[in-house]
């Protein structure tokens, strides 16, 4: 580690610096300012005063009260300034600086202690710092009795590091950082900065090449874009009024509680009258009531860290860290999650640690070296998307990511993580043909060092935040991907279940007519349902890239169209699983989504829209009501079918179970075939009441139905038979009264 500019050493310094150091610290080339500048040991006793402050023609070097110390001397037109000065103890230096009639201070960063000690050096270099977000980026501090920030950045092979921004002109030499060698962090307390400054980092490569301006990667706070700088922010303030909800997610197994998501762009959900973005608290205003009164549990966000692409919808983030500056400060986000917490909804926020963009100002070559990312392209680029993934060999890089889940979690009292593109991060191979990747150490394509990264993440959030949940976007068999990592799992709490997504999206997008010859479409997802544990997503890749929207995908006339939507809604809250459903699509929005506008909310005051809204609100609040429907979403028990095989009606029936629980019979119709009593077996004789019929008049249906019952008689075997009523394309719940 470099040494302290106030631990002197042996070798004093003249009262005349060497002309070749101070064009050095003129031209910003000087190897290490910190034992130049500052306050050091003079030759014969006593200590000299040297500065660099462009602009001044005269300076005096003063204590901190502003009593003078010393009389500097200008010894380069360029604003070089060294002198003797009376120092009593070891304290920061700061100059009065005239020129002409003007005259401004300057509180000297180079007389200031380091910040940074050997057990962060420490704990850095063995990859087990877990308050890296407290240590690294820019923090506001009060150092030796003055306030300023406190930058920290590591770029290990970097020449030079400087922080520039509003505070220095940003002028590259006047805020030179210290490397700290054993981790390569470069480090500096920069006096009197303010919340509200614009800065970068200035990095001279390996070679002595200048870099463009980087953004910090631990930033908590960044421009509005297209500006692209990071932004000095206050340490995050929020009273949390959370207690209970916290509580309650971390006391219970959350595989057994009702769990329905609003999968949700911020950037468009709802926008003011002329097109722009809501804030965070326009959106509590909204959003949450809406949330609320619908029944989710649950909001999922699409990515709300800092990205400068808009139709990226936040995939490709450059500030991991900081809340995009779209929907205002990042209090906002605080303020916005507590409001959630208060009336029992959970926020989950979709993280990216697979990949990030190639902008300039990014992390990618970051000190002219391949930090973040791998160097070999075949390992370090990904095809698919055009950008950099993650060296997750590097303990700094995993650092780095692991860090940032727990910072989440802490800071804005996030519930849950999805996590994006995990089977990228799987598969070496993934996207690539042969010849275009890497095998790993036992030539094979499992990417173990990514599999290391999950669990190790997964470790570290359940272990210190247990009412958290991560959900894994994985589209693939990998095994084990929702079991503990002590039993060989990734250790996600969730798995998406892409196989139930595209298997019954194909169903329902054929003519029911046709659907005979696919019924396995439907049956064949329950041999896995329990496998993992599943979320059913119908997220936005389904209603993007000319996919259409949910209501579109759905055959016949309009009629058919909204009872088949409705059916499949049905059919998916009565499947076992957690369901997430994709914005506007709870109330059938025609158009397919655009990030670039609101939703059609209009479409609420025609009734077949206002019906299907209603229905999932009804689905919602009886999923959440009855603990046969997801008390055992993730354990065979819990489910048992009645009919799986009649192919030729397109029906199926299952019952729902939960241990001292009513049963639930779900029936699913799905053609448009009226059956005035179809003879089922239900488990018990009595009155079977019917709890959710989505032929429903109020849903927009044509209003048949059982009227409100079903009566089942004893039958041989111990199971009852019944003449039930099937709605045309319509799903319906029975539960026995008694």
């Amino acid at each position: 580690m470099a040494k302290s500019p106030k631990t002197i050493g042996d070798d004093a310094m003249p009262d005349t610096p060497p002309a070749a150091e101070i064009e050095a610290i003129i031209h910003g080339t000087h190897g290490d300012p910190f034992a130049f500048l500052g306050v050091q040991q003079a030759a014969g006793g006593g200590h000299v005063a040297r500065c660099f402050i462009p602009g001044a023609e005269t300076v005096t070097a003063c204590n901190l009260a502003g009593d003078e110390i010393g009389i500097l001397t200008r010894h380069h037109d360029a604003g070089f300034f060294s002198g003797r000065v009376k120092l009593e103890g070891i304290l920061p230096v700061r100059y009065r600086a005239t020129r002409g009639d003007a005259e401004w201070t300057v509180t000297d960063p180079y007389s200031f202690w380091p910040v940074l000690g050997p057990m962060d050096d420490y704990f850095i270099r063995e990859g087990s710092h877990l308050r890296l977000f407290d240590k690294m980026g820019a923090h506001p501090i009060k150092h030796q009795g003055v306030d300023g920030f406190h930058f920290a950045v590591w770029a290990p092979n970097a020449r030079r590091v400087s922080v520039v921004g509003d505070f220095n002109e940003w002028d590259g030499r006047r805020h030179v950082m210290r490397l700290r060698r054993d981790t390569g962090i470069w480090e500096i307390f920069a006096p009197d900065v303010r919340t509200g400054a614009s800065y970068k980092f200035e990095i001279i490569g390996p070679h002595g090449e200048l870099l463009p301006l980087k953004a910090d990667p631990y930033a908590r706070r960044g421009e509005l874009r297209p500006k692209n700088a990071s932004v000095t922010t206050a340490e995050l303030h929020q009273v949390w009024e959370d207690e209970d909800h916290r509580k309650h997610w971390s006391s219970i197994d959350q595989r057994r509680q009702p769990i329905s998501i609003y999968e949700v762009h911020a950037g468009s959900w709802q926008r003011r009258h002329d097109g722009s973005m809501l804030t965070w608290d326009e959106m509590a205003e909204r959003l949450i009531p809406y949330c609320v009164d619908m029944g989710f549990t649950h909001i999922e966000f699409m990515p709300v860290t800092e990205h400068p692409y808009d139709p990226s919808w936040g995939y490709q983030t450059t500030g991991l860290y900081a809340p995009t500056a779209r929907f205002g400060e990042p209090e906002g986000f605080a303020r916005f999650v507590n409001g959630c917490h208060k009336v029992g909804v959970s926020v989950i926020l979709d993280w990216v640690p697979a990949h990030f963009p190639t902008d300039a100002h990014g992390l990618r070559q970051f000190d002219g070296t391949a930090l973040y990312e791998h160097a070999d392209p075949r390992q370090g680029f990904h095809p698919d998307w055009n950008t950099a993934i993650y060296n997750f060999g590097r303990i700094e890089v995993l650092s780095y990511l692991i860090n940032n889940a727990l910072y989440w979690a802490e800071k804005f009292h996030l519930d849950g993580l999805r996590v994006d593109a995990v089977a990228s991060m799987l598969y070496l191979d993934y996207s690539r043909k042969e010849g275009e990747w890497v095998p790993n150490e036992y030539g094979g394509r499992e990417n173990l060092e990514s599999v290391r990264f999950l669990q190790q993440m997964n470790a570290h959030v359940y272990g210190s935040h247990p009412g958290i949940m991560t959900i894994a976007e994985e589209s693939t068999s990998w095994p084990k991907v929702s079991q503990p990592v002590h039993e060989g799992g990734l250790g996600f709490g969730f798995k998406w279940n892409m196989g139930f997504m595209h298997d019954t999206l194909s169903y329902f997008a054929r003519d029911p007519i046709y659907r005979k010859h696919h019924h396995s479409e439907i049956t064949f997802g329950l041999l896995y349902a329990f496998s993992e544990n599943f979320v059913l997503p119908i997220s936005h890749d389904e209603v993007v890239h000319g996919k259409g929207s949910m209501i579109a995908k759905m055959p016949g006339d309009d009629w058919q169209k909204f009872a088949n939507l409705r059916a499949y809604y049905g059919l998916m809250w009565g499947h076992p699983g957690k369901k997430l459903l994709f914005m506007g699509q709870e109330f059938a929005q025609w158009s397919e989504w655009s990030e670039e506008r609101s939703l059609d909310w209009n479409l609420l005051d025609y009734a077949p829209h206002e019906g299907m809204r209603r229905l999932v609100r009804d689905l919602n609040f009886t999923y959440r009501k009855k603990p046969a429907l997801h008390a055992r979403d993730c354990e065979g028990e819990g489910f048992e079918w009645i009919v799986g095989d009649d192919q030729d009606n397109s029906v199926y029936a299952w019952l729902r179970k939960a241990p001292g629980e009513k049963t639930i019979a779900v029936i699913c119709n799905l053609t448009p075939t009226y059956h005035e009593r179809y003879e089922l077996s239900l488990p018990a004789a009595g009155r079977w009441r019917e709890i959710l019929n989505t032929d429903a008049e109020i849903y927009g249906g044509s209003g048949k139905g059982n009227g409100g019952r079903v009566e089942a008689y004893a039958a041989e075997g111990g199971w009852a038979k019944a003449g039930v009523t099937l709605p045309p394309l319509a799903v319906i719940m029975l539960e026995l009264e008694h």
